[in-house]
């Protein structure tokens, strides 16, 4: 294929074909009155970057693919370019046959999360600004969910089997490659002042994910046996266990209801049982409650009021399981949901990518 002719649109044109094609991905980028999704792209892209992030898709194409259709005398060195794209978290990158690939990244999850360690104050509140309107605009409206909810294990009631892709340390326990990466929630909060005190570096990711990371500066690599230490340590905080919505998910995020932009801003909407995938719910034993507001303290989503003993609102309760815990009465505990209301995660993310993008009508 030979090169397009040279690209004649305007700077503020190009941000808004970024826009548009990054809504035209799964997880969606949908647009403002206020045009802050676009002050957001200006941060990150240079216009020279934007031209080359509209050409890319998502499924991995060589340099050399992309470079073919790019605008005439954009860029002399394809390569080099979309490698310091990847490298500055603005497309993904992965090897396959020995060769870098290259494809978009979504902006939540990916270009946000990829921008980790080199955050500002000014891409915080515009980012803070957006994410309401998306969670609100893409991810309240589709059935499939980038994340799910799986539970603290040992919460789960005696007796009641727990898949293995519900499972956080069987789902470690299969990775070949792990890294671990400081939480973006957690750290942004903390930099505008709003953060809490939890463990920050608990982000687990797998595989090629995991290789992006490490070949990225964005996290380490560790072995299975310090992720299960992390994972502990997670627990022990009373964080959230958000894998993405997946049987081989790629990363494990450990989450808090004041800083995490997906359960923040769950919380803040009517049923927020309803737009998280998870198979269980918190339950109470009323005969052991002795109503003294350690789990309500503890719940993440504001699911559990105390009056005579401990009242769990099932539109609330994501079936975390971080309160069972927290209560020294064995007055709670995770139950499972019914066979109807069980929800089976894809078998990979590209199946869950699928599914988001059909009911977008993407494809």
């Amino acid at each position: 294929m030979e090169n397009m002719s040279p690209d004649t649109t305007t700077n503020e044109d190009i941000y808004r074909r970024l826009a548009r094609h990054l809504d035209s991905l799964p997880a969606g980028f949908p647009p403002t009155e206020t045009g802050v999704e676009r002050r957001i792209l200006r941060r990150l892209f240079t216009p020279e970057e934007a031209r080359i992030a509209v050409a890319l898709h998502l499924w991995p194409e060589t340099a050399e693919e992309i470079g073919a259709r790019l605008p005439a005398g954009l860029t002399d060195d394809p390569a080099a370019t979309l490698e310091s794209m990847a490298r500055r978290g603005l497309i993904f990158r992965l090897a396959k046959d020995g060769t870098n690939h290259y494809m978009a990244a979504q902006f939540v999850i990916g270009i946000w999360e990829f921008h980790v360690n080199d955050l500002d104050e000014g891409l915080i509140n515009d980012v803070n600004e957006y994410v309401p309107f998306l969670m609100e605009h893409t991810w309240a409206q589709m059935k499939t969910k980038q994340l799910r909810v799986i539970p603290v294990t040992e919460s789960v009631e005696s007796g009641a089997a727990v898949m293995a892709y519900d499972e956080a340390g069987r789902i470690i326990a299969a990775q070949e490659l792990i890294a671990v990466a400081p939480c973006i929630c957690r750290r942004e909060q903390q930099m505008v002042g709003k953060g809490c005190d939890n463990p920050v570096e608990v982000c687990l990711s797998f595989g090629n994910s995991a290789a992006f990371y490490i070949e990225n500066g964005l996290g380490r690599e560790i072995d299975r046996d310090e992720a299960m230490k992390i994972l502990a340590t997670g627990l022990e905080a009373g964080l959230v266990l958000q894998p993405t919505n997946a049987k081989k998910p790629v990363n494990i995020c450990m989450c808090c209801g004041c800083c995490c932009q997906v359960l923040k801003n769950i919380k803040r909407m009517e049923h927020p049982a309803a737009l998280i995938d998870s198979n269980y719910f918190a339950a109470v034993d009323a005969d052991r409650c002795t109503a003294c507001g350690a789990c309500a303290e503890r719940c993440h989503m504001e699911a559990i009021t105390v009056e005579d003993t401990a009242v769990i609102d099932r539109i609330r309760c994501i079936g975390c399981g971080v309160c069972v815990p927290a209560c020294n009465f064995d007055a709670l505990t995770l139950k499972p949901k019914t066979e109807a209301e069980r929800i089976e995660p894809p078998r990979t993310m590209v199946e869950t990518l699928m599914s988001m993008a059909r009911e977008r009508g993407r494809i």
